[in-house]
């Protein structure tokens, strides 16, 4: 465990947390103003792909927060295994439903698209909250397995013990090795699979669509290839460990702005990808976002005024 303590003087400490703390806060305050406009909206809340969509935003929420909170904590203080592991899973299971979440989204372009006379009955509000209820009930299941595992492998009073909250030293038996791989494996072909099908399928109704029907088919093509973007940015996540690992050994000294820098890269950056994605090119949210900043500054102008007429 010596290996695993940081070696960072106060102030380089503090101003990388820093640098973390502002990067997420940032991210998080943008995904925050989509969700704001998504439910201040009674169109989007009629719609599955947007209930989709805010649901993913929200997750990359909880996902960062809690990310940025176990680095602190790792820079800071040792805590017990116990609220550890509840940390752990849930990452896990955040982790696990944003690829499971963008398949969905690929699926709901696919029947939008594809099966145009059926999606009113097929993609319904309800059934979207039930496909999000799936999707966290799976990858619940999946995170309470490594906890499972530990239970079964460790003595109980591993969990009074305290460590460094980092899942290599937590969940670290070969079981849990082996459980993760399988995981990554079926994840990843399930979601890889289900976008590349909904992709040539769409592709290939554009190519038979009318002038008029091209534009959105052409459209949902451009979506879920963002799909199979984003995806692979979030497979990053599963190589994340692997990648600093690889990087550390290479240079050893600059142990911690490795993990800063990669902590950065590869976890909090991507948090940002969703509304940029799909909320920006969205003409519907496009559309709300310039009328929200249209009425700030409205509001800034108005107390400008009435500041200036006191005077």
């Amino acid at each position: 465990m010596n290996s695993s303590k940081r070696t960072d003087s106060v102030n380089e400490a503090v101003m990388k947390n820093f640098i973390v703390f502002i990067f997420s806060t940032s991210i998080n305050c943008i995904n925050g103003a989509f969700v704001y406009i998504y439910f201040q909206s009674e169109v989007f809340r009629r719609e599955p792909r947007y209930v989709l969509f805010v649901h993913l935003v929200i997750n990359d929420m909880i996902l960062l927060t809690l990310s940025v909170m176990m680095q602190i904590l790792t820079y800071t203080t040792t805590i017990s295994v116990a609220p550890c592991c509840l940390i752990l899973v849930m990452l896990i299971t955040t982790s696990n439903n944003s690829p499971l979440n963008l398949a969905g989204m690929a699926v709901e372009r696919y029947v939008a698209i594809c099966r145009p006379l059926h999606h009113v009955q097929v993609c319904t509000v309800r059934r979207a909250y039930a496909l999000i209820a799936l999707i966290w009930g799976t990858s619940l299941m999946l995170g309470l397995a490594d906890l499972v595992i530990l239970f079964a492998t460790q003595p109980l009073s591993l969990f009074s013990r305290k460590l460094l909250c980092y899942k290599m030293f937590i969940f670290n038996t070969p079981y849990h090795k082996t459980l993760s791989e399988v995981v990554q494996v079926l994840l990843f072909s399930f979601v890889s699979l289900t976008l590349i099908v909904t992709y040539l399928k769409v592709f290939l109704v554009s190519r038979a669509a009318s002038r008029a029907a091209k534009a959105s088919a052409r459209n949902a093509c451009n979506t879920i290839l963002l799909h199979g973007i984003q995806l692979f940015i979030c497979m990053f996540s599963y190589l994340y460990p692997l990648i600093v690992l690889a990087l550390l050994t290479a240079w050893p000294r600059n142990r911690t702005t490795i993990l800063t820098v990669a902590f950065l890269f590869f976890i909090v950056l991507p948090r940002l990808l969703s509304p940029l994605i799909y909320g920006i090119r969205d003409k519907k949210f496009s559309s709300q976002i310039r009328q929200h900043l249209f009425q700030c500054c409205k509001v800034v102008e108005k107390k400008k005024c009435s500041s200036n007429t006191v005077s």
